[in-house]
């Protein structure tokens, strides 16, 4: 990290100087007032501090509280500038430098985000536009058409997509994770009544897309409690930014969805927490980061450029004391257009459920990047379960095709990240062990199914 050498040096974690992106001494040296003169990865620093802290007294509050520092290790602690360093210095030639990424305004998007504002495509060389998009199908129609270079997708949708089911079949990829666990049950505050699911036969719930986590965890969680989801409630597809309202009109009795939709429901007092799905299965994966095969084939090093900008955002976004600053990014009208106040509430655990209680869940959101092969396993057995997917279904073969494994763990080796081993690790959902080497057998376990 940078520290001054001389008196004209500009010292980012000076509190008594405002932080106004031009050289303290106040000489013009050649490139215009409004910019800084220092070397290329201070000025990196400096738009890092500009986001972290867009309110200049806030920056120098901070850096008074807390000290010189104390701020610099923490800083240092975010932006790996001696690996991004040293990975810049030996990277193939981008070919393509201009990208448009797609993302639904929810916080598990939150790496490909951050990574804008934070400057991490940047540092790759990369100039990134990511577009605040309505829907889920929309996302889909933007990346059949090549509207988008890559996308925030559910983790699901690109196995469906490959596999031609709900859409034209054109070959997609996940190359990381977003993030795992952050959704939650929200029901309105007239359910108060009915904490049991069994008791919710004839309710009409929310999921945000067909081929959704969020679909395939309520089925499975109405389904052990003996309702039918195709036959005892209703599901309808609603767009994560219009739960909200839907509940509040009463269109809807609840929703399993993603935040911040789901802390701003009691943000809004009209609905409760019935339940977080990291209850369900913890360190459940959700949206992932991906694109068109054919793109990583026309532009591997761009690829590789945009897969260490969103696995460095992660890394940060993993730690937890980094999620109360992340709010702060992510927040703006840009981004998730969201009361900060409700964001951190979901970023740090610390949260009102809407019946009276304050809990304290360190793990309600995470940002573990790594696309487990045996997780699109288990997302194949739901859709076969529930009749998305007909016929006989090569469950490995689809798996290792589309999530990019091997390749998330060389990214991470790159970026002086811990890759840990294995492909296919057991997971355990609602109690019952999946073991990924025998979905067929899973499949058929189940009681309540639609199979084809």
């Amino acid at each position: 990290m940078s520290s001054p050498s001389d008196s004209t040096a500009c010292d980012l974690y000076d509190a008594d100087r405002p932080l106004n992106m031009r050289c303290a001494c106040g000489r013009n040296h050649g490139r215009g007032a409004t910019e800084i003169d220092v070397s290329p990865d201070d000025k990196l620093e400096a738009s890092l501090m500009k986001a972290l802290f867009p309110i200049d007294s806030v920056r120098r509050n901070f850096l008074r509280a807390v000290g010189a520092n104390t701020a610099r290790a923490a800083i240092a602690s975010v932006l790996p500038l001696g690996t991004l360093q040293a990975m810049a210095q030996d990277k193939a030639p981008l070919e393509k430098t201009n990208l448009k990424i797609g993302f639904i305004p929810i916080t598990c998007a939150t790496p490909l985000i951050m990574a804008h504002p934070l400057g991490f495509y940047q540092k790759q060389g990369l100039n990134v536009e990511v577009v605040k998009t309505a829907g889920w199908a929309l996302i889909r129609d933007k990346m059949l058409n090549k509207e988008y270079d890559a996308t925030h997708f559910l983790s699901p949708m690109p196995l469906a997509i490959s596999m031609g089911a709900g859409s034209n079949q054109v070959a997609m990829n996940v190359a990381t994770i977003q993030n795992t666990n952050g959704q939650a049950i929200t029901l309105a505050n007239k359910h108060k009544d009915k904490r049991d699911p069994k008791m919710w036969k004839g309710m009409k719930f929310a999921v945000p897309f067909e081929y959704s986590m969020h679909n395939f965890l309520l089925r499975y969680y109405v389904a052990e409690a003996g309702l039918n989801p195709d036959t005892d409630i209703q599901i309808r597809v609603v767009p994560p930014p219009e739960m909200v309202a839907n509940l509040r009109a009463g269109n809807i009795d609840g929703y399993l969805g993603p935040d911040p939709f789901n802390q701003r429901a009691v943000f809004e007092e009209i609905g409760f927490l019935h339940l977080l799905t990291r209850d369900l299965w913890n360190g459940h994966p959700c949206c992932a980061f991906g694109t068109s095969a054919e793109f990583i084939e026309k532009n591997p090093n761009t690829f590789a450029a945009l897969v260490r900008s969103v696995l460095t955002a992660s890394a940060m976004a993993r730690d937890p004391k980094n999620r109360e600053l992340i709010a702060k990014v992510i927040a703006p009208a840009q981004y998730l257009n969201q009361p900060e106040t409700v964001l951190t509430q979901v970023l740090t655990g610390k949260f009102a459920d809407g019946l009276g209680n304050i809990r304290t869940v360190p793990d309600r959101a995470d940002f573990d990047p790594i696309p487990w092969q045996s997780m699109a396993v288990w997302m194949l057995t739901q859709m076969k379960r529930w009749g998305y997917v007909k016929g006989d279904v090569n469950y490995r073969q689809i798996a290792e095709k589309v999530f990019l494994l091997t390749d998330a763990k060389k990214r991470m080796k790159e970026l002086g990240q811990a890759a840990p081993e294995g492909a296919y690790p057991k997971f355990t959902i609602m109690g019952k062990v999946f073991d990924p080497a025998k979905p067929d057998d899973y499949v058929k376990s189940f009681a309540i199914a639609k199979m084809a």
